[in-house]
């Protein structure tokens, strides 16, 4: 017989089975282990020397500490990470709002120029070279100058 032949006679398919379970496991006790560190430095409502207690003692005794962390604070894990993403989501909400509204900021920009015009701050010519400079699609500051100028002139 071979050598292929006695590992498998010497590892049977219920030896791989545990050994795959065993791996599995400590991929899952490494997931908490981080998970739970990283919940540690996140949390605000924990003080300096309440991080570095839960920290010490996840690093010197890592399963008590790490399963008396779920114990004493596991219910509030997932409402700190669930406000994280909510937190994170909005910010990418609101960042996506404000760039979208990029595009209709020169129409909002012409509106007010012409409500300017209308209440007599700003002369027919002041306004055309402000109406000129936001359909070139210059910057908002250098726009907001050149309109202020003449606005500050009169």
């Amino acid at each position: 017989m071979t050598a292929q032949t006695y590992l498998a006679y010497d590892y049977p398919l219920l030896g791989a089975f545990w050994t795959m379970l065993v791996i599995f496991l400590w991929i899952m006790w490494f997931a908490l282990l981080f998970r739970v560190v990283a919940d540690i430095f996140r949390d605000d409502d924990l003080s300096g020397w309440g991080k570095a207690g839960w920290l010490v003692l996840c690093v010197v005794l890592p399963f008590l500490g790490v399963f008396l962390y779920v114990i004493a604070r596991g219910r509030n894990m997932g409402r700190r990470e669930a406000m994280r993403v909510r937190a994170q989501r909005e910010e990418a909400d609101s960042y996506i709002r404000m760039t979208a509204a990029g595009g209709s900021s020169s129409v909002d920009e012409l509106a007010r120029l012409s409500e300017i015009r209308n209440q007599g701050v700003l002369t027919d010519e002041e306004f055309r070279r402000a109406k000129d400079l936001v359909l070139s699609g210059r910057g908002p500051a250098e726009r907001a100058g050149t309109a202020g100028t003449g606005a500050s002139a009169r």
